[in-house]
Formats: structure tokens, sequence, C-alpha cells
């Protein structure tokens, strides 16, 4: 078990280190309290020492936030192209992680926290962190985004094409971008195999929230499979298909990326940039180096019916980066024996699209959706 140690009261500490991010240990602790000064916390953070709060709550916050805008002082340089400027990008945001990763908080090990004005986080970490068995210590950054989780876990998200709402899980991708649910929901499904019954069944791969398979069954298909490959997901989506009573239509398998047999309908919507994912929820957007797509494709002739499709639902982002070509993608449908069928496009509609100050702006604003409709070249 990793753990960190400090000085407190002339006294040695010990406690477990929690990382989401599998960030290393700091080496260096010390205590810091309502008196240290937004500069200093600032240069010792950049210094790689990490400082573990043990005054007010909320000033914490607010040093956290005097912190990141003193980071933001420095903004980053202008790349060459649009694939370096990605990477600067990048570059900077885990910078900026880093940094601010290293204000720390001590949970006890019921998960309370013992600070003046704390809230009370002990639901929102076992939702995240599972039963509490000892104290440990975590970045304040890594607890906000646990207590933010467990606020849209109990709140939800509605989805229009469900005409219900959704409860993401911490470290399960929230479906709040409707293009590609959109796509799910009108485009148009293949026949089933089985002429005699007319019953069509479907696989849903990468299920996260388990969105698009609710989607699929409320269209009317009457089997659905849905895989993830994180158990997160797999509870998360559990959950969800509990709530909305769709649990006779719709199972659940994994850790895995395909289920066995085969199915009318195959739907994947791979995490749409080729770049390694930094933490947990990022497994959402990044794919290092395209492997979730290639699996998909390679794998997709081995689990459809006879006249079967395959819906591939991803955006041409990274096109607009120049981390992926069309050339590649088109490429590696021919090399997987699949053919093209149709696509269908939809433009953004995400407020990040229209951020003229966000550095990635003009590959935002001229994305596309798709839903690449394939089926085995020989058919």
């Amino acid at each position: 078990m990793s753990t960190i140690h400090w000085t407190e009261t002339n006294t040695p500490r010990s406690a477990h280190w929690h990382s989401e991010n599998a960030t290393a240990p700091p080496r260096r602790v010390i205590g810091a309290d309502d008196r240290m000064k937004a500069d200093t916390a600032y240069r010792l953070a950049c210094e790689g020492t990490a400082l573990l709060w043990r005054g007010d709550f909320h000033n914490a916050r607010q040093l956290l936030q005097a912190m990141g805008r003193r980071i933001d002082r420095k903004p980053p340089g202008r790349g060459d192209s649009p694939a370096e400027e990605f990477h600067l990008h990048r570059r900077t945001r885990n910078h900026r992680a880093r940094v601010l990763g290293r204000l720390l908080v001590l949970l006890e090990d019921d998960y309370r926290l013992n600070l003046r004005r704390a809230p009370d986080v002990r639901q929102a970490c076992t939702e995240a962190y599972g039963p509490p068995f000892r104290p440990m210590a975590v970045s304040l950054t890594e607890l906000l985004g646990v207590t933010g989780s467990h606020q849209w876990r109990t709140k939800g998200v509605e989805v229009p094409a469900l005409d219900a709402r959704l409860h993401p899980h911490y470290g399960v991708f929230s479906p709040v971008r409707g293009e590609y649910v959109d796509l799910v929901a009108h485009a148009p499904l293949p026949a089933p195999a089985d002429r005699r019954t007319g019953r069509r069944t479907a696989f849903d791969l990468g299920t996260g929230t388990g969105v698009l398979a609710a989607v699929l069954a409320r269209r009317g298909i009457e089997r659905t499979v849905a895989t993830d490959i994180s158990p997160r997901a797999l509870a998360c989506a559990r959950d969800n298909v509990r709530r909305l009573h769709l649990t006779g239509r719709i199972g659940i398998v994994g850790p895995r990326l395909f289920p066995d047999g085969r199915a009318d309908l195959v739907v994947c919507n791979p995490p749409w940039i080729p770049a390694r994912p930094t933490s947990a929820v990022e497994q959402g957007v990044y794919d290092s180096g395209g492997s979730m797509l290639r699996s998909f494709l390679d794998g997709l002739t081995a689990h459809l019916e006879p006249g079967g499709e395959g819906w591939l639902i991803l955006s041409d982002l990274a096109e607009h980066l120049g981390l992926r070509t069309r050339g590649e993608l088109l490429a590696g449908i021919e090399a997987a024996g699949l053919r093209v069928v149709d696509r269908i496009d939809t433009g953004p509609r995400h407020p990040r699209a229209r951020d003229t100050t966000d550095p990635l702006h003009a590959a935002r604003a001229a994305e596309v959706t798709s839903l690449w409709r394939l089926s085995p070249a020989n058919d």
C-alpha cells in the first residue's frame, strides 16, 4: 500500500495514499492551514511539496482557486499544427492537475473530513471508493470530483431520447452530449436475421451508463447484451437498466468488449481521441492508440448475424486535431473485411464548440459526429 508521511506537532504521522489517477505518493508532505498564503502554497506545490490541509474546508477551496489563477497567468505557447496545439493543451492541463493535486485532505476511517465547515462526504466516498476501512489521504481536487459525481448520480442526467434520466456513477462517462445518442435513436434498424419471429438482437460495446442499450430497447430491440471493461461502468449500467425497468430486455456482461455469440446489430461508441487517458473518467474520451476502435472493427464480422450491421459512432475531432486521418479510418474498415453501407452525420451542439477562448476551438467548431453503418464486405 502507498503511504504518505508528515510531521504534526512534532509527531511523525502517516496515512494510506489513494489516487484515482495512479499518481505516486508525494515524497514531501507538510501541514498547511488558514495561515498559508496562496503564493507560498503555489511555490511549494510547483516544487513538488504536498500540503496536507488542516484548516477550514472552504478556505482550502479558495486556496485551490487562487493557485489555479496563478497557473493560468502563464498561458501555453501556440503550436505550429493542430496536433502540436493539442499536445501543448494536454501538457498544460496535466501540469495544472499535478500542481493543484498537491493540496491534500485526510479522510478518517469512516470517510469523515475532520475539518472546520467540512461537508459530509461519507456517502459520496463510499460510492466512489467502496466501504471505508482505514484513514487515507487524497487530493482535494479528487475529493471535489467525487462529491460532484455524487450530485450527478443523485440528480441524474436528462436523456431526451429516453424521456428519462440516467444516473452516472463516479468514473463513468456521463451522456451529457446528446448528438451520439440521437444518432442511435433515429438510424434505420437492420432487418432481423430470424424473419420467422421478427425478433432482433443487439450488442452494445463499451456501454458506460447503459444509455445506448436503453435507447435500443426503447426502439423495440427484444434483447440487447451490453458490455464494458470497467467494473464501475458495469455496475452503473446495471443500476440504470434497473431504474428504467429494462432488466428483462438488457443483459450486462463483462469485463470484456465482445460478448459470446452473434447479433443483428452491434453498436460501439469508442473514445474519440487516440491519446492516453490520465484518469478513469478520461477513458470515455481518450483511447490510447485507437485500440478499442481497432478491436471493434477487427472483431465485428465474427459477431454479426447474416444481414446484420455494425454501427460505429465516432466523432471526427481527431481528424481536425491531426491525430488520425479519414484515410486511416477507412483503411481500418477495409482491412477488417467491412464495407460502409451508409454514414449519418450531425454537427456539435455542446457549448465548447462555441467557446472561442478554448485553445482547440477551431477543431471543436468543425467537429462532425457520424454513425457509420458497416456490414461484412462479402454480404
